[in-house]
């Protein structure tokens, strides 16, 4: 723990949190920067997802509220996606701590892939609003309740899953896709982050370190997610949606895709 208080590690841990609250604010993901950087300092699997809760929540409540104030989000319309997704990650928390996830590593990448070539191949997907589909109560209960459950249980990809879900079946353009992703984000990382607590997990200084970046980054990504729009969130959702499937796969020797690429590459 000494290396870790070190002024040098504070210093990266900032930063580490500085850009993944820029990335998380504009299209999720940011987990792809934080959880392996909580992992090489030295903390277990259980500190290292309960204390990235911590300082994710700070990003997505940052990004979140600076959407409300240039009126991207109305709370009056969202509170049941909000409710049913508090339901689904406190379940899927309790459910984490008692069960192991690498089995979803065999689900995700796929997912994540359909969701970054859905993007690449529809440019004008998210341009605009479209027709609606579901109702706000069939929404918060199929994909509030069933995301949030899969970000306290999992998590890699659960930006990048609202996004597509606001901008499919509630035909949201882009930016409001992006703005209503960030509070239920939000809501699932407090959420978890309150049930990791119990389980006295947390590493508080090395969260409230990386909390502060993400304050920054948080900030200054909705910023730019409010100024460029589509321009930005679209080529950004499908980088990351590719990156978050790369990290799954190449971190899994067992999982399909990597073994047949390494029967490709010799």
């Amino acid at each position: 723990m000494t290396d870790i208080l070190s002024i040098d590690m504070l210093a990266l841990l900032l930063g580490i949190g500085a850009a993944a609250g820029f990335i998380d604010s504009i299209a999720g993901g940011g987990g792809l920067i934080t959880l392996p950087a909580l992992l090489a300092i030295g903390l277990t699997p259980a500190q290292a997802l309960a204390t990235n809760k911590l300082q994710s929540s700070f990003g997505s409540f940052t990004a979140t509220m600076n959407f409300v104030r240039k009126g991207h989000l109305k709370f009056s319309e969202v509170w049941p996606m909000v409710l049913l997704t508090f339901a689904g990650a406190a379940c899927g928390t309790t459910l984490i701590q008692n069960l192991e996830a690498s089995f979803l590593i065999d689900i995700i990448p796929f997912l994540l892939l359909s969701v970054g070539l859905y993007f690449l191949f529809q440019p004008k997907i998210g341009v605009e609003d479209r027709q609606q589909r579901l109702g706000r109560w069939g929404f918060s209960i199929l994909i509030g309740f069933s995301i949030g459950f899969y970000d306290g249980f999992f998590g890699p990809g659960t930006g990048s899953f609202f996004a597509i879900a606001f901008i499919a079946l509630l035909g949201f353009n882009m930016l409001k896709a992006t703005a209503h992703t960030k509070l239920l984000n939000f809501t699932s990382n407090i959420t978890s982050l309150l049930f990791f607590i119990l389980g006295g997990q947390v590493v508080w200084i090395v969260g409230f370190v990386m909390a502060m970046g993400q304050i920054i980054g948080g900030f200054i990504g909705s910023q730019m997610s409010m100024k460029h729009g589509t321009k930005l969130i679209r080529p950004l959702l499908v980088i990351i949606s590719f990156a978050m499937t790369i990290k799954l796969v190449w971190s899994s020797p067992n999982h399909i895709i990597h073994q047949w690429i390494s029967l490709l590459i010799g």
